[in-house]
């Protein structure tokens, strides 16, 4: 390559699986909406909850993790692990990600459960449907599960996801017309985790190519993130 020219432009689809920036899980980027305002403020009751144990419940990218982070960060939770199943602290708090798609035996959730409770201590459990569609086959386990009180996130709302769009944006220096978010919006995968990847690649694109972000950019890179999904998920 002579001296001073340009490397080549890597293609959207190279860039869509170079996007390995973390999420960020501030208490300040998280948008509250119709679909999450009630799950936000029954998190942040914490300590004032009914039970010992709060299910967290929403579709996958509605910003589950986000918000149990943000309790995390307040209650000073951990992540759980099996050793927690020998001995919990008086007072400890535990965060339980993804229980509906956990390997973690039936057994193993009921003394769980019940460790919580003689502990004094608290429990988050995500999961992306209600006890009652884990297909749990312990009636015990799945009682005590439907006693639990239920914070519970729908799907990203249209002004959820423009406001997602115009923050993430922001945070990255960029004044992005109205047209542009509206367009991403819609055409974008409903969720906050496609939005956040949308965002990154269209930065990157731009950058890459050298010119500002339009709306027939914004289009390839969605295509693009389409067409990639598969190998980001495998």
């Amino acid at each position: 390559m002579s001296e001073g020219a340009r490397p080549p432009a890597r293609s959207a689809r190279q860039m869509v699986l170079d996007l390995t920036r973390a999420p960020s899980f501030d208490p300040d980027d998280f948008l509250t909406s119709p679909t999450n305002a009630a799950a936000h403020d029954l998190v942040l009751a914490w300590p004032e909850w009914p039970s010992r144990t709060l299910l967290l419940v929403g579709p996958a990218g509605a910003g589950k993790s986000h918000l149990a982070a943000i309790w995390a960060g307040r209650a000073e939770a951990r992540p759980f692990e099996p050793a927690a199943l020998e001995e919990l602290a008086p007072g400890a708090a535990l965060l339980l990600e993804d229980a509906d798609r956990a390997a973690l035996p039936e057994a193993s959730l009921f003394h769980l459960l019940n460790l919580v409770e003689e502990a004094r201590g608290w429990l988050v459990v995500t999961a992306r449907s209600a006890p009652d569609r884990w297909g749990v086959r312990t009636p015990d386990l799945l009682s005590r599960l439907r006693r639990a009180p239920i914070a519970a996130i729908g799907h990203p709302d249209a002004a959820l996801l423009r406001a997602v769009l115009v923050k993430l944006f922001a945070d990255r220096q960029i004044r992005i017309e109205a047209d542009i978010v509206a367009y991403a919006a819609l055409h974008c995968e409903q969720s906050l985790d496609a939005v956040s990847r949308f965002v990154a690649a269209v930065d990157e694109a731009s950058l890459a190519e050298g010119r500002r972000i339009t709306r027939p950019l914004a289009a390839k890179t969605l295509a693009a993130l389409a067409e990639e999904k598969p190998a980001l998920e495998s």
